[in-house]
């Protein structure tokens, strides 16, 4: 099974077992379970396919929250022509990491 998900803004094509990474949450713990309808539900060849106006009324689709960590280093540069003005900044962003436990 293939579904595509919104979560916080965003959208994602996952399978059973596919492990995401999306921007933090801070109302989720590590090991809770989260629940979500989804977009658009098809099988993996695309012959049953399933499309929500927004979304599948039936469809189910649990992830569970691995971690929450840093993500990797983003550098921020600024400059503006002509005016001798630099500057270099960096950040790491946070990361909640997600698991799709079941796609129904």
């Amino acid at each position: 099974m293939l579904a595509v998900i919104e979560l916080w803004g965003n959208q994602f094509i996952v399978r059973k077992d596919d492990v995401i990474e999306v921007k933090k949450q801070k109302d989720v713990a590590e090991g809770k379970k989260i629940t979500t309808e989804a977009l658009l539900v098809s099988d993996e060849e695309w012959k049953e396919t399933k499309i929500g106006s927004p979304l599948v009324s039936g469809s189910k689709v649990e992830l569970k929250v691995l971690e929450q960590k840093s993500g990797k280093k983003v550098r921020v540069f600024k400059m503006k022509s002509k005016k001798r003005y630099m500057k270099n900044t960096w950040f790491k962003p946070q990361i909640t990491v997600l698991k799709v436990t079941s796609i129904a």
